[in-house]
Parts: C-alpha cells; sequence; structure tokens
C-alpha cells in the first residue's frame, strides 16, 4: 500500500469516528445534558446510583457505548478485535472486512473537568511495543501494522451533589411499578426513596464533550503518571478537538523518534549529563534548533 493510498484510508477512518463521537453525545446524554444512565436497577426495581469513583464511571461509560461501537464498524466495513488482556494496547482494533492490512487502533479515554480547564491523560506506552515496532509484546498487532492510533475521548463534569450521597442512594420509580404502585420494599436497614420518574434522579455527571484526535498530535513530551513509561496529554478540550498538541506542528516522526529515545537519551547541559525529557532539549541535541518555533506551547497555539 503505497502512502497516497494510506493517507485516504486514514482520511475517511477520522471522518467517520468524527461523525460517531457526534452521535454518541445525543446517545449518553438526556435532553438537558445529564448522564442518561440512573444507576443499577435490581430484580425489585430498586435503582442504586453510581459510584462517583473514575474507573466505575469509565467502566460504565465504555459498556454503555460499545453497542454505538459495534453497528459503527459494521456500517463502515470494518470488524472489531477487542484486547486479549487487560493491559494490552489498544482498547479496540478495528480491521477492514476487505482489505485485512488495514487496521486502525483506537484507545477509549474518560475524564472529567478540572477547574483549570486543563485535560489530563495517558496515550499508550512508550515502552517495549513503541520501540519494537515489528513486535507483539503487550499489543494486540505489532504497532506498525497500524495505519494510524486514535482516541475516543468522553469528557465530563461531576455533579455537584456529594458523592457520598450519590453513592449510597436507592431510588424507585412510578413509572417503573406496575400501575404505578410503589412497593417500596425494605433495603436491610433503609427504604427506597421513591420518585416520579427515572429523570428525577441525579445523574453522577453531565455535560458531555467528545472527541477524536491521532495519538501524536495531542500528545505532550512529558510522561502522564508517574514512574509509568505513559506518554501523556495534558491540554484543552478544545486543543484536543483540534489536535492542537506539542508535536502538532513537527510531525509524527518526531513524536515517534522522541518518545522512543525518552529517558535514555543524554546530552551535556550546564556541564552536566543529563537525561533528555523535553521536547525542545531532544532537538537541541539533534542539531535542530531551527525547529524550536514549531513546537506549539501555550503561548504559540493559535
Amino acid at each position: 500500500m503505497n502512502s497516497k493510498e494510506k493517507i485516504k484510508y486514514k482520511v475517511e477512518f477520522k471522518k467517520s469516528l468524527d461523525a460517531l463521537a457526534c452521535n454518541l453525545k445525543k446517545y449518553v446524554s438526556t435532553d438537558n445534558g445529564d448522564w442518561s444512565i440512573k444507576g443499577f436497577i435490581d430484580v425489585y426495581k430498586n435503582i442504586y446510583t453510581i459510584s462517583s469513583d473514575t474507573k466505575v464511571i469509565s467502566k460504565i461509560l465504555e459498556i454503555h457505548i460499545f453497542p454505538q461501537i459495534l453497528q459503527f464498524a459494521e456500517e463502515n466495513g470494518y470488524k472489531i478485535v477487542l484486547t486479549e488482556h487487560q493491559n494490552y494496547y489498544p482498547d479496540l482494533t478495528f480491521i477492514s472486512k476487505e482489505n485485512e492490512s488495514i487496521k486502525f487502533a483506537v484507545d477509549l479515554k474518560t475524564t472529567y473537568r478540572k477547574k483549570s480547564g486543563i485535560l489530563s491523560f495517558t496515550l499508550g506506552s512508550h515502552g517495549s511495543y513503541f520501540k519494537e515496532r515489528d513486535k507483539k509484546k503487550n499489543i494486540q498487532f505489532p504497532y506498525n501494522s497500524y495505519l494510524g492510533h486514535y482516541c475516543l475521548g468522553i469528557v465530563y463534569t461531576r455533579a455537584d451533589a456529594p458523592s457520598e450521597a450519590l453513592e449510597t442512594e436507592i431510588y424507585q420509580a412510578q413509572e417503573l411499578q406496575e400501575g404505578g404502585k410503589v412497593t417500596n420494599k425494605k433495603i436491610t436497614e433503609r427504604r427506597a426513596t421513591t420518585v416520579t420518574n427515572l429523570k428525577s434522579i441525579v445523574s453522577v455527571i453531565k455535560d458531555f464533550d467528545l472527541f477524536v484526535a491521532e495519538k501524536w498530535k495531542i500528545a505532550g513530551d512529558k510522561q502522564g503518571s508517574g514512574n509509568t513509561a505513559n506518554i501523556g496529554s495534558t491540554l484543552s478540550i478544545d486543543d484536543l478537538r483540534n489536535e492542537n498538541g506539542i508535536f502538532s506542528k513537527l510531525g509524527e516522526e518526531w513524536f515517534d523518534e522522541y518518545w522512543i529515545n525518552f529517558g535514555s537519551a543524554t546530552m551535556i547541559k550546564n556541564g552536566k549529563t543529563t537525561k533528555i525529557t523535553s521536547l525542545k532539549d531532544f532537538l537541541e541535541f539533534k542539531g535542530r534548533t531551527d525547529l524550536w518555533d514549531k513546537i506549539v506551547t501555550k503561548n504559540s497555539k493559535e
């Protein structure tokens, strides 16, 4: 497959993913922007509100949108391969039914808004599979067999109500009961609160923003999680939506080379041997200070 064909497939896939993200926002939200998921229900029609824990929310969101992702794959001529192990990359592999050499990696990322407006999450490892791109260690297929690597992100706002209350509330909705009559069965030492309808129950999250971005375009030049070998992303929602990361004007080749060498390449700085952990230093190390003006920073973003 030549480079022109690769670009064509990537453009078409990204366009389709953008449309999916737009549809997903309507799918997960009520008319007023609340999450349409209100909680878990038991056989007695008791509704248990969802924990505000981010890991719980992320997993339920993934389950919530998965039928739409399956439908998207079917409509666009792809089959989906899920990772065989929990910590493998990526979350989803899309493989063309017509040509199995056409593969796309898609990771699902969820995070909540912060007061600063800046969002932070990781974009996968810069370790084994990222460096040895023809190997299958901790990755579903070799890294270089994918035409593109994408992030499908979901950004939300946490509800204002105290998380302790949301995690312990039990409800019964009249609209779910036969003839509208609530049995109000006792749950251990507690009774369920009666509401008229499901919309009366406060959603644990609201105000969704969804975006699709190619991984290298939203990556930062710092690790995303302490000592683990993860590529970090710290951007505003507008930067994510516009794929306006630090490498976005330099190109994918510089992203690849920087993160392959992150923490291992060294340079002499101020008379001391220093590991290279910034893009500016890396370009200086490579003798390309002429590219400094292409580093996208907070001050240079349009």
